[in-house]
């Protein structure tokens, strides 16, 4: 009796503070949108707050535990209404183009990351840890921003997307290599084994959302809403299990039932069913995302991550203009590219999770729970105001170009006064060859008579 008097006592208690964090996050959401910041650095903040690794308001402390599988529900979510938003013609159509582009990125970023690992010094596992840390994006984040800023229908948002799916790929690979380097497995077979397993599955959910629509639509129709719901959401959460026993993660099953689901007759539908479901779960995953965040051992990692945002910046930045060029898009649209790519998350959490199991460096979970946090808050105010930096530059362009005709027009003059009046056309000549023009049609009728009649 007492226990069960307890028991009920805890949980209502719990039910309280997570009610008002929430109501929290809501007030200080209303408060960002004024500034232009997004949901996601404010539910992130909450967390912290609310961290029993913080102690800043004791009332408030909830245990990251409490509410893991509901954050798993939000990133299996968000995940899968990405799949459903993903175009396959658009995808399949610039195969080619994005695998190269997302092939690139990924090299540049893990080879900055591995370098710069080495730099701190921490040790050569440590730095090929550093190197996933600082290379990957969080498609969770990134499908966050696209639809709260409205943007799934812009032109570089395939480009985006193709590049978040090449990255999760790779991270299926990545995880494989890595989760082998840090235990010490010589043997080549089972690495072999768990990729091709995992591209196996990749490949025959690609296949099914591209020649399968019809057949999925036979088998999952329901005029019952809440029936209609239960599939789709028993399948969201089976496939994102299936995808983390095959390797893959449950994050890539999820967006492939997702994709599945999207080539149906349904996808309307299921998407505005989703969107309710999607939303709540998400605030649990990033308000899980802070409760996991100690700041106490900040201070030691500091420099560091100071370091790391800087190249992360620097890097996604031209890398973005490199991929604007390379899928015919603008520079403002490549700034859109990389302040969205900006963005890390769960899976930096991830590898210091794994870190801190083989032994290596302690220093890498505080690093990767700082770093994360800054580009968190980072990545979202850079992507809220792209267009604005992307208009930014096209002024200036457009001025630059202003100005070199301004300064031609001056030039020619000034050339032309200081010749004389015999010497006018020679400094003509001289200051066109400096400041080229393109040529402008003649009027034959405007010729002199010599020029317009042979015989004249």
């Amino acid at each position: 009796m007492h226990l069960a008097a307890a028991s009920a006592e805890t949980l209502g208690s719990e039910l309280v503070t997570l009610g008002v964090l929430f109501l929290l996050a809501y007030g200080l959401g209303r408060l960002g949108k004024l500034i232009g910041l997004p949901a996601i650095p404010i539910y992130m903040l909450i967390g912290l707050v609310a961290s029993p690794n913080f102690h800043l308001v004791s009332f408030l402390e909830f245990e990251s535990a409490d509410v893991e599988l509901i954050a798993v529900f939000g990133l299996i979510f968000l995940l899968f209404y990405l799949g459903l938003e993903f175009d396959t013609d658009e995808f399949f159509g610039n195969a080619r183009r994005l695998l190269i582009s997302g092939g690139i990125r990924i090299a540049i970023n893990m080879g900055s990351g591995f370098v710069f690992g080495l730099f701190v010094g921490w040790g050569t596992r440590e730095a090929l840890i550093i190197a996933g840390m600082t290379a990957m994006s969080s498609s969770a984040i990134i499908t966050k921003l696209l639809i709260e800023l409205r943007r799934l229908a812009n032109q570089e948002t395939p480009t985006i997307l193709g590049i978040a799916v090449v990255e999760d790929v790779f991270i299926a690979i990545y995880l494989a290599i890595v989760s082998v380097v840090l235990s010490g497995e010589t043997e080549i077979w089972p690495i072999v084994v768990q990729l091709a397993t995992a591209f196996a599955f990749l490949i025959a959910m690609f296949v099914v959302a591209r020649f399968g629509g019809r057949f999925i639509s036979r088998l999952i129709g329901a005029r019952d809403d809440e029936l209609f719901t239960i599939v789709f959401f028993g399948l969201a959460l089976a496939f994102g299990g299936l995808g983390e026993l095959l390797g893959v993660s449950d994050a890539i099953g999820a967006f492939l039932i997702g994709l599945v689901l999207g080539a149906t007759r349904f996808r309307a539908r299921i998407e505005a069913l989703t969107l309710p479901l999607r939303d709540v779960f998400a605030a649990f995953f990033f308000l899980n995302f802070g409760l996991a965040l100690d700041p106490s051992t900040f201070g030691d990692v500091v420099v560091p991550v100071a370091v790391a945002v800087v190249m992360t910046l620097v890097v996604n930045t031209a890398g973005g203009q490199l991929i604007a060029r390379m899928n015919g898009l603008t520079p403002a649209q490549g700034i859109n590219v990389s302040t969205m790519l900006h963005n890390r998350g769960e899976f930096t959490l991830i590898l210091a999770t794994l870190a801190a199991a083989a032994g290596l460096d302690p220093r890498l979970t505080p690093f990767a729970g700082l770093y994360v946090l800054s580009m968190a808050i980072i990545g979202p105010v850079l992507a809220v105001n792209s267009e604005r930096l992307g208009a930014l530059g096209s002024r200036a362009r457009r001025n630059e170009r202003v100005d070199v005709d301004r300064d031609r027009e001056f030039a020619l003059a000034e050339m032309a006064m200081a010749g004389g009046l015999d010497d006018d056309e020679p400094a003509l000549e001289i200051a066109a060859d400096e400041f080229p023009e393109r040529p402008t049609p003649v009027d034959p009728d405007s010729r002199p008579p010599r020029e317009r009649d042979p015989e004249y």
